[in-house]
């Protein structure tokens, strides 16, 4: 079995130099619907229809788009790493770890108008540990500590398979990083960090939600020295 997270053979196509100049372009139609008050899903789906995209063009542009709203309201709430000295973080675990997995397999990411990373892995429900889950938690963990963090939530969503067995290799690797992880396998992730601040994640949802938030994965991956396509323009 291909354990190669994230990666989809039809890609090379799918976001090739002259794709990538086609979804720019579809991107700045959808932009303008959603900014006049379109649904995401009916305006991605419309415009998707007329420039004849795929489902997985359809669903990069949709990740990586924001209303001009959005932006601010998540540009205002975002808080940079090193502001995280002595404080506790909460990471949406699964979006965090498996955008990691993502990068370390090499598969297509997408840096998105917020600046976050997002990837096309869509495990719907579904979770395995592959070869590149400890290096991704390690890297993960590394980050936060180089921050100087006193705690970390990490928050596992119980209705994705194999959340107990992710949930222990945290904590084997944790054990030899110096803040505290708290390893937490919860119905409902997203609600349990509407509220909160110092929150690490990429999810959309969330991110308007929250009080405050961290771009791990950015700085993780342009501390690697990679980056993301860009399919908006």
């Amino acid at each position: 079995m291909n354990a190669k997270r994230g990666y989809v053979p039809d890609d090379e196509k799918n976001f090739s130099p002259e794709a990538i100049s086609l979804l720019r372009k579809a991107s700045r139609h959808i932009r303008y619907l959603i900014n006049e008050g379109y649904d995401l899903k009916q305006a991605a789906t419309f415009v998707g229809n007329h420039f004849m995209l795929s489902e997985r063009q359809r669903l990069a542009v949709m990740r990586s788009l924001a209303t001009d709203e959005q932006l601010a309201g998540r540009a205002d709430r975002n808080i940079p790493l090193d502001a995280l000295s002595g404080k506790e973080v909460r990471i949406d675990g699964f979006n965090t770890i498996i955008t990691l997995e993502v990068m370390l397999s090499d598969s297509i990411l997408f840096t998105c108008m917020d600046g976050t990373i997002r990837d096309l892995a869509a495990l719907r429900g579904t979770y395995r540990v592959i070869p590149e889950t400890e290096e991704a938690v390690r890297i993960m963990f590394r980050t936060l500590q180089s921050a100087g963090i006193r705690k970390a939530a990490i928050l596992l969503d119980e209705p994705v398979s194999n959340s107990g067995r992710l949930k222990t290799l945290i904590a084997e690797v944790g054990e030899s990083f110096s803040f505290e992880p708290d390893i937490q396998i919860l119905k409902d992730v997203d609600r349990a960090l509407y509220d909160k601040e110092n929150v690490i994640t990429s999810d959309s949802i969330i991110l308007d939600r929250c009080k405050s938030w961290v771009n791990l994965t950015g700085v993780c991956l342009k501390e690697k020295k990679k980056s993301g396509l860009r399919v908006w323009g």
